[in-house]
């Protein structure tokens, strides 16, 4: 029976990066799947992604019941943690035979990993690292970003919740700031270091052509500020109240940033700019030459863990997501990481198809330059068509005593 059992081989699976509000919805969707095939030992998971793995913090997510499965789906954040960690590019470094031998130890076949960009990193270098020493562990990517930048996939499990959020919120702020016959500027800041992606979603606010937003700036473009002010007090001769949604990597022609942290430019592991405070410069600059009544908003870590504002479509996608990667490793992927392809627009449709993680890992996507338009200042109908399916669909936690109810790990240890 023992030697049975050893050739059943585990899967572990890991979160990383930042969150999302349908992240924990792909985790429901691998351990589901994965409980469903014999061949699957036990479903294991690492306490905030590699660097948790690399310090023996493991569970087995075999043990959740069918209700907390289930409330995974609509659980924000991540229920496994995450981290920030980055693999030495040396495949020769210590801590790769480090990883496998404990992969070993556990009876590990199948890795799965669930991030962004930095995360696609890590399953292509240990995907790479198994091939130099014939390891026959499978390795799979499962994607998520609300910042839409994976390549080689139609969107991204998150963006469509936070998109679906930020136009929700955009809209509500446009009628609180036009109740007033005063002149006043909002400017609402939002995530998108390199990509516009989530910025271009405040269009999905206006409710008829001409409404706020007036103005949109993504990073894919250079941000000219008296150009910006001269289409401000233009738009101001014409309505009292003028919305601006910007991203939060906006730069100027030269690519300094808008905004830079406080510290000088630091950044994080991977090499990323560390931003804050885009909305805030402009709320003085605008106040200083034009003197009207300015206000800036920064949507900050809101818009990745509103499950108030769950897409339905997004939920879903999210857990199909999983499931497709634990198929993938058992089908003998590897190296590769589950992509989305939109096959119709109307009805709308989406296959699951396994890319080569090489082709994804440190790459961008960046927002279509012929959908931006006026002069970098707004965006065309065409991403209307892209994104409105994405967003479609509600579904919402269980409440408990008027609040949501979450499954979660409390700092002992123990589910709630």
């Amino acid at each position: 029976m023992e030697t049975k059992l050893r050739l059943k081989k585990n899967l572990i699976v890991g979160q990383s990066g930042g969150p999302t509000a349908v992240i924990n919805s792909s985790l429901y969707g691998v351990v589901t799947e994965a409980l469903a095939h014999e061949e699957i030992g036990k479903v294991l998971g690492m306490r905030n992604g590699i660097k948790g793995f690399l310090d023996g913090n493991v569970i087995d997510l075999g043990t959740l019941s069918s209700e907390e499965l289930s409330l995974l789906q609509t659980t924000p954040a991540m229920y496994l943690g995450s981290c920030r960690y980055k693999l030495p590019v040396d495949l020769g470094d210590p801590i790769y035979p480090r990883i496998f031998e404990a992969l070993d130890e556990m009876n590990v076949g199948y890795f799965l990993y669930n991030g962004g960009n930095d995360s696609m990193d890590t399953v292509d270098r240990l995907s790479s690292y198994a091939a130099r020493i014939g390891s026959d562990i499978r390795f799979v990517g499962i994607p998520k970003t609300i910042d839409d930048d994976l390549v080689e996939t139609d969107h991204t499990p998150g963006y469509g919740s936070a998109a679906k959020f930020v136009a929700s919120q955009v809209r509500q702020m446009t009628l609180d700031t036009e109740v007033y016959r005063q002149d006043s500027v909002l400017i609402i800041e939002i995530m998108g270091r390199n990509a516009g992606w989530l910025t271009a979603a405040s269009v999905l606010a206006r409710k008829y052509p001409g409404d706020n937003p007036m103005l949109v700036y993504l990073p894919e473009t250079t941000f000219d500020v008296p150009e910006m002010l001269e289409r401000v007090e233009i738009a101001l001769h014409d309505r009292h109240a003028v919305v601006i949604c910007i991203s939060e990597g906006i730069h100027d022609k030269d690519g300094h940033l808008i905004c830079e942290s406080p510290e000088g430019g630091a950044s994080d592991v991977f090499g990323n700019k560390l931003m804050s405070g885009a909305g805030k410069a402009l709320e003085n600059i605008i106040k200083a030459k034009l003197g009207v009544k300015v206000r800036s908003v920064e949507l900050n870590v809101t818009q990745r863990s509103a499950a108030g504002d769950l897409s339905l479509a997004d939920v879903t996608e999210a857990a199909e997501c999983g499931k497709a990667a634990v198929r993938a490793a058992l089908e003998g992927r590897t190296a590769c990481m589950i992509t989305m392809e939109r096959t119709s627009n109307d009805p709308y449709t989406i296959e699951y198809v396994p890319r080569q993680i090489g082709d994804i890992s440190n790459a961008t996507k960046f927002f279509p330059a012929e959908w931006i338009i006026k002069d970098g200042t707004d965006i065309s109908s065409d991403f209307l068509d892209y994104a409105l399916p994405l967003i479609r669909g509600e579904i919402y936690p269980p409440m408990k005593d008027g609040l949501p109810q979450f499954l979660y790990i409390n700092h002992t240890g123990e589910k709630r």
